[in-house]
């Protein structure tokens, strides 16, 4: 497996991977949060959200963006494929760097890729003078294998409430 800077050739895998990694989230989501409010969040398909969510990173100037790459070998003459990706924002006046957004392909999950691509950000914001990183997830089920792979990375949760009220 490699990592390497995003280009706009590897979009379509990177939207394609994230839909699938996220889709056990959002089903989550749908059964835990009030249904107005979960429609709030997203009007449309949830996919939809996501895909644009997913776009506009990528697109982001102010965003590093790097692909974890895997040869496929039943592809014809052994062709790269693109099986995660990372998101990471710099906040220099906080001296903090932020993993925006990090997805695994379902079928590449638990082969440390995920724990490489955090690996990698947080070498990333070292070598840009950050001082602290951050992630933020849910506490939903859905969110739980994120949690885990933060945590044993070594983040240590930061306890915070956030409320939601259909009005």
């Amino acid at each position: 497996m490699q990592i390497k800077p995003y280009d706009s050739s590897c979009l379509d895998a990177v939207v394609r991977l994230s839909l699938r990694a996220w889709e056990p989230v959002f089903t989550s989501l749908k059964q835990v949060l009030n249904p107005n409010v979960y429609e709030v969040f997203y009007p449309e398909h949830w996919q939809v959200s996501q895909q644009q969510a997913v776009e506009a990173i990528c697109a982001d100037e102010n965003t590093n963006v790097w692909v974890a790459i895997v040869t496929d070998p039943s592809a014809s003459q052994g062709a790269d494929k693109v099986v995660g990706f990372t998101a990471v924002k710099l906040h220099p006046e906080d001296r903090m760097g932020e993993i925006y957004m990090i997805a695994v392909d379902p079928g590449f999950q638990g082969r440390g890729i995920g724990s490489a691509l955090i690996e990698f950000a947080l070498k990333q914001m070292q070598a840009a003078g950050m001082s602290v990183a951050m992630v933020e997830t849910a506490g939903d089920p859905g969110h739980a294998p994120a949690r885990h792979t933060y945590e044993k990375a070594g983040f240590e949760l930061f306890p915070v409430a956030r409320y939601f009220k259909a009005l």
